[in-house]
């Protein structure tokens, strides 16, 4: 990220999903399709009905839900409204640096000077209400993200006062010290996907507590594993750690409540258990910003 850039845009589009407009979404896809069968195609994707409890409904907007062409039309439609747009409209008028990052219908922009900022701001709602989408009124803000040492008091930035920080992909994004004494963008686990993943584990347990613990275990190193692989970012240890440490303090909890043994799955029980059948694999970081360097 250019540490320049002093301001974040953090975009939230109101049920992207179920908004596309079919009439502008058939006339981005023919501008790259020529292929009439093709077409025809995705036409027919666009008309299919939606059963929900025993009634078939057809929608006139959205893609369908679930559909493995969904992303790909979602994505095609966004390229149009947004990717384009910003780089050909809107980057050329603006005063300082700035950027674009988007996965899919999640987005944020990054602006050097705050007067660059406001005008985008300003002008966002208006692009996409042109093409048939919503803006969330509170969760899409202008967030002041300097670099804390660039920080001036009694600037425009009082009213977000500490709230310097966004959430992107999973992440809370925020300016951190380094070893070395300066400063950095840093990433943690975003609180509400922590909670979410944790209550997830906590419902798989409860709803599968009839399988031995072996079964359970298995399965709780591949949700372990796989949250690691998609957090186990460099600076996010202590969270992982305290996935981790949840995840285990769960585990005992639901076995306690079904031991049949006097006084239940004690600690002391749990920890030799763990420690000779069903070691926890430790927190580790697995995507490291200075290999990427490197």
């Amino acid at each position: 990220m250019d540490n320049r850039v002093r301001w974040i845009l953090d975009v939230d589009i109101r049920s992207y999903f179920d908004t596309l407009d079919h009439a502008k979404l058939r006339e981005i896809v023919s501008q790259r399709v020529q292929d009439g069968v093709v077409r025809r195609l995705i036409g027919k994707w666009l008309k299919a009905g939606v059963m929900e409890a025993g009634v078939l409904s057809y929608r006139e907007q959205g893609t369908p839900q679930g559909g493995v062409i969904s992303p790909i039309l979602s994505n095609i439609y966004l390229h149009e409204v947004l990717d384009k747009w910003f780089a050909h409209e809107v980057k050329v008028r603006l005063k300082g640096r700035a950027f674009l990052v988007r996965y899919a219908d999640d987005f944020v922009m990054g602006f050097e000077c705050e007067e660059d900022a406001q005008r985008v701001y300003a002008v966002l709602p208006k692009r996409f209400g042109k093409y048939g989408l919503n803006l969330h009124p509170t969760k899409t803000r202008l967030i002041p993200f300097a670099r804390p040492c660039h920080r001036q008091e009694g600037s425009k930035r009082t009213a977000e006062q500490g709230k310097d920080t966004f959430d992107f992909l999973g992440f809370t994004h925020y300016w951190g010290k380094t070893r070395k004494g300066g400063y950095a963008v840093k990433r943690k686990t975003a609180s509400k996907r922590m909670s979410r993943s944790l209550k997830a584990i906590n419902q798989w347990l409860q709803s599968h507590l009839h399988l031995g613990m072996r079964e359970q275990w298995d399965k709780l190193m591949q949700k372990l594993l796989g949250h690691y692989a998609y957090y186990g970012i460099t600076g996010n240890a202590e969270a992982l750690e305290r996935f981790r440490e949840v995840a285990k303090r769960l585990w005992h909890k639901w076995l306690d409540r079904r031991s049949r043994r006097r006084g239940g799955m004690s600690w002391q029980r749990f920890a030799e258990l763990l420690e000779r059948y069903y070691p926890f694999p430790p927190a580790r970081v697995v995507h490291s910003i200075y290999a990427a360097k490197s």
